[in-house]
């Protein structure tokens, strides 16, 4: 059998490859090397050669990063030191490349490498203020060769266009746009209609409103007005919001989409200037930028009905107010925004909602602009607060319905049923209360069989969409079914026939996840599954009634037997994830929802055995899992979804910026991603797909059950997968709030347990993380779970309090007054079970290591220190004696009193064993150590062969 390779070994060939110029496969071995080595010192080398190869393949921040970690273990490693500043500079933090290459230079003065190095830097960073002095002449000049009609260049233009968008992102360089009245000639693009110089212009002008103050030369205003005034709102008062609103309603799309970003970027700086209080001098002016803000949203609101807007400018208008119109918490008491815009705006977002592709009058409107307006209703409805609100909002919603349905023609009654479908799909009770206007219903109904399949569609959707809200189901049970059937069956028309099987396809999973609850004949689920399926393969037909096909797998695959043939029929498993990363992001939650029921990843109790007894003795219902939801069935499902490419188009999904990924259907992925990492071998293939960075903003942003499920899926990557690998460069610090957050008392046993297990691994990486989860303030909480009954949790948070005991902040907190921290580790190193034992001497080797004044202290805490510590020494594990006998030599290192104590009881004659155990080197030598200590305080005579 093969020897196991070393860390020394690894480390050998690691160079041999760098010296080959194999940089990438030396990375691997120096990696390899670092997870088999615990040595400090031969991990900063490891830590130094692995930066030397990222330099050779141009990524710079980690090669930053392992130089950083080299020089955490000495910071007179010159070549670390070195390597750092190469990074440093080729990432444009000029400064402390210089700081560092000084400190060679200090280190090293006569070494010429590092004194030309310097020099070099030296004048770069010269050369660059000397180009920043002269940026005045260099603005007038881009806008001169961006203005001149007869500049014919265009590779001059493109430069110029970028040299702006970088000027304004930095504040002298805003500064001077600004003083070379910048603006109005950026106006000047916008008004040429010219797309790639507008396309500039508003790149420019986000840079401008991104973060910077001007202080001087805005036309007509004074500087001591400018002193507090925006730069948002100084480009707001130059552009004017009806330019603006009409930039965004432009057919070219990147335009509109940049009109987007640069509305965005100015309603956040608005909204932030609400929530501060300037503070200045007594003729300070102070503009007020509530009125700005309502403003651009009524300019907003008049786009989503002007004529003559694009499609897409509609929609980014529409996603534009679902950013910034409602309360982002509950926790904020004032909704006026929200109860303004319901009161100018919501008929025209209901005109959005309510257009019909080819009736005269409608809008014209995108795949996506009717799901948007049901999300921004649904939103404005949520941040109501009173019944009065909701009232008046279910008020307005029936008046612009009847003011359709009644005296109108049947265009009329069409765009008052497509008002009803877009508020089902948003404010559920809203659309419930439209339903029950008299006539809609059976205008619904009877025109599910036009013979103008524009019409037959608009009523179709209304009924599907009605047929899983509760107050009109069991209407729709008894009317609905035989019409879907007859519809069905007899349509010529697949988008009619698809849409009226997803009909079918809610009413028959009325049942949910109970095996006994049946709605149809067995077997026809099956059937409308496998044409779902069908469907959804075929390319020909068009990416809008193809997602009709998955929201009917969506309900279908409720029942196990669906889902077993689903994840057999790869085909169509791949067109489901091309279609969640298409343009119609619609298909979001249907296609969540599908793999949330294929993974079985929904909440499930199970039953108490005592109630089930009672509950058949009374003859009531039990529901019943299908045999095939069983965890071995669910296993291999989850086996064929990954092999299937899920984690791609999860985290495709993630990405979307679509008003689509709502909370809930954050959740559903959540839920997913927390299915797909349950076995540890699964974990890497998802890290390495993008699943670790897809989870991130799933843990931070939606329903609360959402994020933490997604926290939990992050903490069990991070417990079995090296984090550095898994999160790498700065990711890794964004993990540690989501851990955080596991450990809140609402979470359950098992959520706090693999918190506190990831912790404990992010913890043991480096100073900086240590000093995120404190800041964090995590530290209480982990000591609160030392004191947990379950002994699991209690060990995980010893163990994590070991790794952050490496921290001096936390080394302090054991010595503080009326504090039983020091005392519970004492105790716990006297406790039965050995794994909690040995994660809490470890914790006081350290500390007594790190910090001697603890030495002090441990006699202090308890009576029994002396008994602990002896029966350490004499444990037949090795590793505890190890740990006892480190912190018996740091006690006796500390202090001659100590010594003294601890040389006058049996402790002398069992170190004098130990010292002599030639089985045991390391435990052996921390005796030595010890009595070597106690014969230079003159407390015990040298022995045979000491000095």
């Amino acid at each position: 059998m093969e020897a196991a390779v070393t860390a020394e070994q690894l480390r050998a060939r690691g160079n041999a490859l760098f010296q080959a110029g194999d940089h990438a496969a030396a990375i691997a071995a120096y990696t390899e090397a670092l997870g088999l080595c615990d040595s400090g010192p031969e991990r900063a080398v490891l830590h130094r050669n692995r930066a030397a190869c990222h330099l050779r393949l141009e990524d710079y921040a980690k090669a930053e990063a392992d130089a950083s970690k080299a020089i955490e273990a000495d910071g007179r490693d010159v070549k670390a030191l070195f390597r750092r500043s190469q990074a440093l500079q080729k990432l444009g933090r000029l400064d402390q490349a210089v700081s560092d290459l000084q400190r060679c230079v200090s280190l090293e003065p006569k070494n010429k490498a590092f004194q030309e190095a310097l020099h070099a830097l030296g004048s770069s960073m010269h050369e660059k203020m000397k180009t920043m002095s002269c940026t005045d002449s260099k603005v007038e000049q881009m806008f001169q060769i961006l203005l001149d009609p007869e500049e014919k260049d265009e590779d001059k233009k493109q430069k110029a266009v970028q040299n702006l968008i970088v000027l304004a992102r930095e504040e002298p360089g805003a500064e001077k746009i600004f003083q070379s009245d910048g603006v109005r000639l950026l106006t000047q693009l916008l008004d040429t209609a010219k797309a790639d110089l507008m396309l500039a212009a508003l790149r420019t002008l986000v840079g401008l409103c991104s973060g910077h103050r001007s202080r001087h030369g805005f036309p007509g205003v004074s500087s001591r007005q400018l002193y507090l005034y925006p730069q948002t709102m100084a480009v707001l008062a130059e552009l004017g919001a009806p330019r603006l609103s009409a930039v965004l309603g432009v057919e070219h799309e990147q335009v509109s989409l940049s009109a987007c970003n640069l509305l965005h970027v100015m309603f956040d700086s608005l909204k932030e200037g609400l929530q501060k209080e300037f503070r200045g001098k007594e003729d300070a002016v102070v503009l007020d930028s509530s009125k700005d803000l309502k403003l651009l949203i009524k300019h907003l609101l008049e786009l989503l009905v002007l004529e003559g807007a694009s499609a897409h400018g509609r929609d980014n208008a529409i996603n534009l107010l679902i950013k910034v119109v409602p309360r982002k918490s509950p926790k904020e008491t004032n909704n006026s925004l929200s109860l303004w815009v319901i009161d100018q705006g919501l008929k025209k977002i209901l005109e959005v909602g309510s257009s019909v592709c080819g009736t005269p009058g409608s809008l014209p409107v995108t795949e996506n602009s009717r799901m948007s307006a049901s999300v921004l209703l649904s939103k404005l409805y949520d941040d109501l607060k009173c019944d009065a609100e909701r009232e008046n909002f279910h008020r307005l919603c029936e008046d612009y319905v009847r003011s359709w349905f009644e005296g109108q023609e049947l265009a009329g009654k069409l765009r008052a049923i497509q008002t009803a479908s877009c508020l089902l799909q948003g404010p559920v009770e809203a659309g419930n209360r439209v339903l029950e206007l008299e006539g809609i219903m059976d205008s619904v109904l009877s025109l599910c069989a036009s013979v103008r399949e524009a019409h037959q569609l608009v009523a179709v959707e209304a009924l599907i969409h009605a047929a899983d809200k509760a107050k009109r189901a069991s209407f729709i049970t008894a009317n609905g079914v035989s019409l879907l059937k007859e519809i069905y069956k007899h349509s010529e028309r697949d988008s009619i026939r698809i849409r009226a099987l997803v009909g079918l396809c809610k009413l028959g999973s009325a049942g949910g996840t109970d095996f006994s609850m049946k709605q149809f004949a067995e077997g026809s689920t099956m059937k409308l599954a496998k044409q779902c399926r069908k469907w959804l393969c075929n390319e020909t037909i068009d990416t809008g009634t193809r997602r009709w096909a998955v929201e009917g797998l969506a309900y279908l695959t409720f029942d196990a037997d669906v889902k077993e043939e689903f994840v057999e029929d790869k085909a169509a498993m791949e067109a489901m994830f091309h279609l969640a990363k298409s343009e119609d992001r619609s298909v979001l939650y249907a296609v969540a929802s599908t793999l949330v029921n294929c993974t079985n990843s929904y909440d499930h109790e199970e039953p108490d055995p005592q109630m089930l007894e009672l509950a058949k003795y009374a003859k009531q219902h039990i529901p019943e899992q299908h045999p095939k939801d069983k965890p071995d069935f669910v296993r291999r499902r989850v086996r064929k979804l990954l092999t299937a490419g899920v984690v791609s188009a999860l985290a495709c999904m993630v990405k979307s910026e679509n008003p689509a990924l709502t909370s809930s259907c954050r959740e559903l992925i959540s839920r997913v991603f927390l299915a797909l990492v349950e076995e540890a071998e699964d974990r890497g293939g998802v890290v390495a797909q993008g699943g670790g960075k897809a989870l991130i903003p799933l843990s931070l942003e939606g329903t609360e059950v959402g994020q933490t499920k997604a926290a939990q899926a992050l903490a069990k990557i991070t417990i079995t997968s090296n984090p550095e690998m898994a999160f790498p460069g700065e990711r890794i610090y964004e993990v540690v709030r989501p851990l955080v957050s596991l450990l809140h008392l609402q979470r359950t046993g098992l959520e706090n347990f693999e918190g506190l297990m990831a912790l404990t691994n992010l913890a043991g990486i480096s100073e900086r993380l240590r000093q995120k989860i404190l800041k964090e303030k995590a530290v209480p909480m982990i000591e609160g779970y030392m004191f947990e009954e379950h002994e699991l949790i209690r060990l995980a948070a010893t163990e994590c309090m070991c790794n952050m005991a490496m921290s001096k902040e936390v080394q302090e907190l054991f010595l503080a007054e009326g504090s039983d921290r020091l005392k519970l580790m004492v105790l716990y190193s006297g406790e039965e079970d050995e794994k909690l034992r040995r994660a809490a001497s470890g914790t006081l080797a350290m500390l007594t290591a790190l910090h001697p004044p603890i030495c002090k202290r441990i006699p202090q805490v308890t009576v029994h220190w002396l008994e602990i510590l002896q029966a350490l020494l004499l444990s037949p594990s090795a590793e505890l004696q190890h740990r006892g006998a480190v912190v018996v030599m740091n006690m006796v290192t500390a202090e001659r009193e100590l010594a003294e104590q601890l040389m006058a009881s049996e402790m002398l004659e069992i170190l004098s064993v130990l010292a002599k155990d030639k089985d045991k080197p390391q435990v052996a030598r921390a005796a030595q150590e010890s009595l070597a200590q106690a014969v230079a305080y003159g407390l015990i005579k040298p022995g045979p062969g000491q000095g």
